[in-house]
């Protein structure tokens, strides 16, 4: 027989609703195609929402034939319990008559649609969740129920969200801890370590950003690395029993610290990742966060403190009570502000004081000029580029705090004057082979005596031209 079935579904009437809180209307129609005509007997639909865990714990024999030849194998007990948070039932079409006279409804091929809405109840509901030992969830059932062929089902889940409002003086406070380890070895001890921090408040959404603020001071012999990670917490329980899972939702690393050294952290950020809001008002199922700060030390157990925070649903708004949480921390972070400070500096003079009224005056009649043209030309000018002629303005001292140097003119090489010519200003130059010579001004040249140095020195074994053109070049240097 061939099913006569297309499509059999459910569409929420908004279906980008991030999630549905108490009182509110879940709403929306179930959606059904037919290939051809169908009789039908009934359409109906539930709401259901509930809590559910279930963990195995410690291992049990199970039950076997006393024929069995081999031991019984070892299970383990499964602990389950389950909560129901509210339901509701609708019949979206059914048939009219008893059952033996009964009249099936008949539809058409094609695409039917049958709506449905339910009312959540006022009370607190639990936010949806679902986690490695047990879920919270929220649902919608269609039951398609036809006389000739099995029932078909489908079912659509919907969220629901518990409002947590961060804003609430209770998470709006700091939150800080300190912790300290003596590391050791046997009977040695290595020193120890010490561990404080503090962030501005305990409730947060998701994107927001952490600042951490923490003091590390590692007085062992080894080398520490501080590490910063979010936990969420789940926590079941059933039947008496408990079971907790955690796991790292976002983590950040610091620098490494060295043997006698600290280090500070002055609002380290840890961003927040999509996460769901905290559960805490369910009596299965506990969803909690912390956020934890880690001391890895090589060959010791590592040093933790750990500090308890609320993701909510509602963000942060305001700077008034996080001014009021967080002024101890402010007031220890600026304490270098009670240092001394220095005087005020005097403040420059008015411009008004400096240039005249004629100066400004005179400076100033070429904007009237420019409002003449303006009108001349009957609109305005889009671009005009005024020169500033204004004195500068004085200088606070009037002795030149980093004063420019004159280059001095490099010494003259020669002798002292030595003859009265030489003393009346004749300049004295150092030739290239004869040494010191004498040269007159240009005003009166006369004639140029020559060192007697020169005029004695041997010549007999030199040629005589050579020797005259040396005494010309020699006459000429000094000229």
């Amino acid at each position: 027989m061939i099913d006569t079935v297309k499509t059999l579904g459910i569409l929420f009437d908004d279906e980008q609703k991030n999630g549905y809180c108490s009182g509110e209307i879940v709403s929306g129609h179930v959606l059904l195609e037919l290939l051809a005509v169908t009789q039908i007997k009934a359409i109906k639909i539930t709401a259901r929402g509930c809590a559910r865990v279930c963990w195995n714990e410690g291992p049990c024999r199970a039950p076997l034939p006393t024929s069995a030849p081999m031991a019984t194998p070892l299970l383990g007990h499964c602990i389950k319990e389950e909560v129901d948070y509210f339901g509701a039932s609708q019949t979206l079409i059914e048939t009219t008559g008893g059952s033996e006279d009964a009249e099936w409804v008949s539809l058409d091929a094609g695409r039917h649609e049958f709506a449905f809405r339910f009312l959540l109840p006022h009370r607190p509901l639990v936010t949806s969740f679902v986690g490695r030992h047990g879920k919270v969830q929220y649902w919608v059932n269609a039951v398609l129920q036809r006389p000739t062929a099995q029932d078909q089902n489908v079912r659509r889940d919907f969220p629901i969200l518990c409002h947590v409002d961060v804003n609430s003086p209770s998470l709006l406070s700091p939150v800080s801890t300190i912790k300290e380890k003596m590391i050791s070895w046997w009977i040695f001890t290595s020193g120890s370590v010490s561990l404080s921090v503090n962030i501005d408040r305990k409730g947060y959404c998701n994107g927001e950003v952490i600042p951490i603020y923490a003091e590390i001071e590692n007085c062992s012999s080894r080398l520490v690395v501080p590490k910063a990670a979010i936990y969420q917490i789940q926590t079941c329980l059933a039947k008496g029993k408990t079971r907790t899972y955690r796991q790292v939702v976002a983590s950040v690393r610091g620098n490494h610290i060295p043997s006698g050294s600290s280090d500070t952290w002055n609002g380290k950020t840890l961003k927040i990742p999509p996460l769901s809001p905290s559960v805490l008002n369910s009596a299965l199922i506990r969803v909690e966060y912390s956020l934890a700060v880690t001391l890895q030390i090589p060959g010791a157990r590592k040093l933790r403190v750990e500090l308890p925070i609320v993701i909510g649903t509602v963000p942060y708004s305001g700077l008034g009570a996080r001014c009021a949480s967080v002024g101890s921390r402010v007031s220890r972070d600026m304490s270098w502000l009670s240092l001394a400070l220095p005087e005020e500096p005097e403040a420059p003079p008015n411009y008004v004081d400096v240039v005249s009224e004629e100066e400004f005056e005179l400076h100033t009649s070429s904007l009237v000029q420019s409002e003449d043209l303006e009108r001349q030309l009957g609109g305005p000018i889009f671009a005009y580029f005024q020169e500033f002629r204004f004195q500068p303005p004085p200088v606070y001292c009037e002795v030149d705090p980093h004063p420019v140097l004159a280059l001095e003119p490099p010494p003259q090489l020669g002798f002292p004057a030595s003859t009265p010519a030489q003393k009346q200003g004749i300049g004295m130059v150092r030739g290239p082979t004869a040494g010191p010579h004498v040269r007159t001004r240009t005003s009166d040249r006369e004639p140029c005596e020559l060192p007697e140095r020169v005029l004695h020195k041997r010549t007999s074994d030199r040629d005589p031209d050579k020797l005259s053109e040396r005494w010309t070049a020699a006459l000429l240097t000094v000229n």
